[in-house]
């Protein structure tokens, strides 16, 4: 076991290692490694573990790779729960004699270990998705790893999923492989080397938490002091995080129309506090005006913009736009939908004709639609829903039904709106009769 007490100050180091003290305090800034301790007066102080890390480093840099890559191979050995420094180090250079026989004739592009990882997924095959984890790990940066097979993959196994050909095992199986890789690397991740805190994580009712969780690995890995606090967050533990964290920027991320609402609350009132606040997902992507919609800076459309913005509003002040608010027809519908929607529900079950569709998943049906409905209403605008339909027409596709399933079943709901809440229900209703002539004329 390499000793972990400090007793080696800098010029000691330098000695051992050979290395150049310009050099050596730049990895320790930009990647956290060695990270030595210091002594009252502040100056360096090494162990002899610190000395054998520099070590491995340098001998990574003699096989061919930049110190950037071996860092990040440092990182994933660890996160994979084993020390590199334990035993022999295996050259980072693939060869296939030292690959198991199912990577020995296979292309290792990042396209090729996508595919691979995603059969393995629909497979339930733990130890094949692993290993393909592991080859790409050692071969291609943590960042390109992760968007190229881990985030693209999900998407694509999510699109399985619409197209009726994964059903919703296979996805979360996949997912919970990804996440648990994540959580590996954010734990394997070197210590923040600079002084700004960032919290992110979900807003009530989000629990798609993978790209919440990518983003705050990335943001480690570039020095910030990360905190993530998960999926759904309430707003108090935001609030009570950044009071006693004193962080910089809060950041929140939604998937779905139903977050993207719970979104705009917990922004708001975190602003209202005087709490900085930046945003982005998913739905932002398909309503490139839901943005205008909440208090604070949006992120933008894919995870490198994210970093970027994150990044100019750390080192900036920014004054972010005034959110757009509900018009008062829409808060009118909002208030009566809310207070009526009971009623509504009982008698969309009660006026439905019988479907051979499962019972449960027309009550998932109803309550799904209904959510959305209440979330568009409080965003102002009910053409949000419009891209969540397309739910209902997996659910009828699963069951081989004819679209005028659909029809039927949004007739009966705007029926059911009309006669609970006639006179406030106009923006609701005036969406499903033309959602019903779109329908039509397909």
């Amino acid at each position: 076991m390499v000793s972990t007490t400090p007793a080696f100050n800098l010029k000691a180091v330098l000695k051992e290692t050979g290395l150049a003290a310009d050099t050596l305090r730049a990895w320790e800034r930009r990647y956290g490694l060695p990270l030595p301790q210091r002594t009252a007066g502040g100056h360096r102080l090494y162990s002899q573990r610190d000395i054998e890390t520099i070590k491995w480093l340098i001998r990574r840099q003699a096989e061919g790779l930049s110190i950037s890559r071996a860092v990040d191979l440092w990182n994933e050995q660890l996160g994979s729960g084993s020390d590199p420094l334990a035993g022999p180090v295996q050259s980072t250079f693939t060869s296939t004699a030292a690959l198991p026989a199912q990577f020995t004739v296979l292309d290792t592009t990042l396209d090729s270990l996508r595919a691979r990882w995603i059969n393995a997924c629909t497979d339930f095959s733990e130890s094949t998705a692993e290993q393909t984890l592991n080859q790409a790990f050692s071969l291609f940066p943590v960042e390109a790893v992760c968007l190229e097979v881990l985030q693209r993959g999900l998407s694509e196994i999510g699109q399985l999923w619409y197209e009726n050909r994964a059903n919703v095992q296979q996805e979360h199986f996949a997912s919970g492989l990804a996440m648990r890789r994540l959580d590996a690397l954010l734990n394997a991740s070197p210590a923040p080397t600079r002084n700004q805190t960032v919290i992110v994580g979900c807003p009530p009712d989000e629990w798609h938490a993978f790209t919440p969780l990518l983003l705050s690995l990335f943001l480690r890995r570039r020095g910030l002091n990360v905190i993530y606090l998960g999926a759904n967050v309430p707003v108090s533990k935001f609030s009570d995080t950044v009071k006693n964290s004193k962080a910089n920027l809060v950041v929140l991320a939604a998937q779905q129309l139903t977050s993207a609402a719970t979104l705009r609350q917990t922004a708001l009132a975190l602003s209202t506090a005087k709490i900085p606040v930046a945003f982005g997902g998913r739905i932002f992507n398909l309503h490139s005006d839901l943005a205008e919609t909440i208090s604070g800076s949006f992120l933008g459309y894919d995870l490198n913009a994210a970093l970027d913005e994150i990044e100019v509003l750390l080192n900036n002040k920014v004054k972010p736009p005034q959110p757009r608010t509900a018009s008062q027809i829409y808060a009118a519908a909002h208030q009566a939908f809310v207070s009526k929607r009971d009623q509504i529900e009982l008698t969309v079950k009660e006026s439905l004709e019988p479907l051979s569709i499962a019972p449960e998943d027309i009550r998932t049906g109803i309550h799904f639609l209904g959510e959305n409905i209440t979330a568009a209403l409080q965003l102002g605008d009910m053409a949000y829903v419009s891209a969540e339909v397309d739910w209902l027409k997996v659910l009828l596709q699963s069951y081989e039904k004819h679209p005028q399933q659909l029809i039927h079943f949004m007739e009966t709901y705007s029926q059911a709106v009309n006669i609970n809440i006639n006179g406030s229900g106009h923006p609701i209703i005036d969406w499903f009769t033309f959602e019903i002539e779109k329908l039509r004329a397909q």
